[in-house]
């Protein structure tokens, strides 16, 4: 149940940033967590504050500047089924 959570809340991260930037981010499965990423365009710098809501529903979130632009990063961690 906790990979059913993990998945619903990549995809709907994922859709939600193709939306407001217009192409489909990357995801890249990490261990004990999913990284979502997309460029950041002008359409994405546009949605800026819609864009920051999404980032914020992963566990860590930021900027990445590369030779080609910069790219908008979050990570949504896998559930261990355990609680403190």
């Amino acid at each position: 149940m906790a990979d059913d959570h993990q998945l619903a809340a990549v995809q709907s991260a994922a859709e939600q940033l193709a939306l407001l930037g217009g192409t489909r981010p990357r995801v890249i499965p990490e261990p004990g967590a999913t990284r979502i990423e997309i460029e950041v365009t002008g359409r994405l710098a546009d949605h800026w504050p819609q864009v920051l809501d999404v980032l914020n529903q992963g566990a860590d979130f930021g900027l990445t500047l590369t030779h080609t632009g910069q790219t908008a990063w979050l990570r949504i961690e896998r559930e261990t089924g355990t609680h403190p």
